[in-house]
């Protein structure tokens, strides 16, 4: 089983890049993990929210195939305390299918990125900036793990 971490655009930020490459690295000690950056549609500034929706979108599915279980980033998603999330996890990883969790761009995702997930995950009721959520998406799969593998970083 593998785990995709699929986002939009480059970390601008090297602050941020440096936190996420240090998560990254200890996550591929527990599973392999890959984090696939999607290219900023050229152009943006003369597109609609719903044109820059639809081209990011269909970047995003010609990633993503069939085998693939997928997961959206979305403020309508499921919310999991950690140990919950873990064990979310746990079954998805048990299920062999390689896991896809998917960032959209800051006006979220097409109908047709929706249609194709699987599921919608929220990391909380707030809202964040699409830098900061790949920190903490990455964050929180580390966890996960070292929850499962019953190691002292996360306490109750």
């Amino acid at each position: 089983m593998r785990i995709t971490l699929l986002v939009i655009g480059k970390t601008a930020d090297a602050r941020l890049q440096s936190l996420i490459e240090d998560y990254q690295q200890r996550l591929r000690h527990y599973v392999p993990f890959e984090l696939v950056i999607i290219p900023d549609i050229r152009n943006a500034k003369a597109l609609s929210e719903e044109q820059i929706k639809t081209q990011e979108g269909n970047e995003i599915l010609r990633l993503l195939t069939p085998s693939m279980e997928v997961f959206l980033f979305d403020e309508h998603g499921r919310e999991f305390r950690s140990i919950e999330y873990a064990g979310w996890l746990q079954k998805k990883m048990s299920s062999g299918r390689d896991l896809t969790l998917v960032i959209g761009g800051p006006y979220g995702f097409s109908q047709e990125v929706y249609a194709r997930a699987d599921g919608k995950l929220s990391l909380s009721k707030m809202t964040f900036s699409h830098q900061m959520v790949r920190l903490f998406a990455v964050e929180q799969l580390y966890r996960a793990m070292t929850i499962l593998r019953h190691e002292p970083y996360h306490h109750e």
